[in-house]
């Protein structure tokens, strides 16, 4: 399966709970940090859920 990577470019302060473990879920708990992760519908949906504070590296 392809692997992706992922990396926090937005803050989680001031973001709601659900938001903040599904960061955590994804291994992200500090800014710039860069994960990678196997592109599973799970992972795929959990970085859409948090769109607006990740970034994909290709």
């Amino acid at each position: 399966m392809a692997t992706i990577k992922i990396q926090q470019v937005r803050s989680r302060i001031r973001c709601p709970k659900d938001q903040k473990r599904t960061l955590d879920a994804l291994g992200l708990k500090k800014m710039h940090a860069v994960v990678e992760h196997e592109a599973t519908p799970q992972i795929l949906g959990m970085v859409a859920k948090v769109h607006h504070l990740v970034q994909v590296i290709k």
